[in-house]
């Protein structure tokens, strides 16, 4: 099977089972959010880069795949009550098989494309930083 059929089961898998794999449910992005990680318009440079990190990105009809050695994120576009909604989950590569960390979704005025990839970014260096702390336990163990 190849890279991308794999990522397509795993979506479906994670999509089927969404309430179990992420009990405390999708995130929704706020105005607490964007103070969270200093997204707020003062706040942004003027020219500062989307995504820092590279991804093979694969496009269908329903959603958009970014993947690289780390993490595999799925960017889907919905429609709840006739207003747009884009939802992210975030899953990282453990050993070859990959697990849900996260979702997160931006609506009204949130949602734009260049916010969306502004808070995937900052969510990403989150994970990051927890697995980092987590193998250098591991190491100390």
């Amino acid at each position: 099977m190849d890279k991308i059929s794999e990522l397509d089961a795993s979506y479906e898998q994670f999509m089927k089972h969404l309430p179990k794999l992420i009990p405390d449910g999708i995130i929704e992005v706020d105005l607490e959010i964007l103070k969270h990680f200093g997204l707020l318009g003062e706040e942004l440079p003027p020219h500062s880069p989307s995504l820092t990190r590279f991804f093979h990105v694969v496009e269908s009809k329903e959603k958009i795949t970014l993947y690289n050695e780390q993490f595999a994120i799925w960017v889907v576009p919905e429609s709840c009550h006739d207003e747009p909604i884009t939802l992210v989950l975030i899953a990282i590569n453990r050993e070859n098989e990959l697990k849900l960390e996260m979702g997160f979704a931006t609506s009204g005025i949130y949602n734009t494309s260049k916010l969306v990839l502004r808070i995937l970014e900052k969510f990403l260096a989150e994970i990051q930083e927890t697995e980092e702390v987590i193998s250098h336990l591991k190491e100390r163990d």
